[in-house]
């Protein structure tokens, strides 16, 4: 492999691999396992600690994502697979996918219910108001909607040479 005539070492490209990869798997970690601090049938006080979690969880995706993504970019070009394979357009619009869910609808919901339960003057042992319940189930939709398109990206590339 080379780039304007210097030559990388082959080692060079598996260490961009093995990056890439760890960053994608930890940067969409979240995305599976947030529904377990957005479970049903949980206190105010439950939702309210689930909430301070998903704040330290949700820089993970922020960070490694873009990082995953540069170094998919750099991959698809170093990698000799240029941009004329289906799987790269594919995992490219499957990204973009997954961060309309996450940045357009996840992200101002997610905010506008923790102002609720944060706000709210119910007692911590009480269950969830139907406001807030109803908040976290169409939460949980787009958080599957994000998973699941998340695992097909994750097929895309594991299956990327024979597509």
């Amino acid at each position: 492999m080379s780039i304007n005539g210097y030559a990388l070492p082959e080692a060079w490209l598996h260490w961009l691999v093995a990056f890439h990869v760890l960053c994608a798997i930890i940067g969409i970690g979240p995305t599976y396992f947030i529904h377990v601090l957005l479970r049903k049938g949980q206190t105010l006080g439950q939702l309210r600690e689930g909430f301070g979690l998903i704040r330290i969880l949700e820089k993970f995706p922020k960070t490694l994502g873009p990082l995953a993504v540069l170094s998919g970019l750099l991959l698809a070009w170093l990698g000799g697979y240029g941009f004329r394979q289906f799987w790269i357009y594919g995992s490219i619009v499957l990204y973009v996918l997954i961060q309309v869910i996450v940045i357009g609808f996840l992200t101002p919901l997610s905010k506008k219910v923790a102002e609720q339960a944060f706000s709210s003057r119910e007692s911590p042992d009480r269950p969830l108001p139907p406001e807030i319940a109803a908040g976290i189930a169409y939460m949980n939709r787009l958080l599957y909607a994000a998973g699941a398109l998340g695992t097909l990206l994750f097929i895309f590339m594991f299956f990327k040479p024979t597509l």
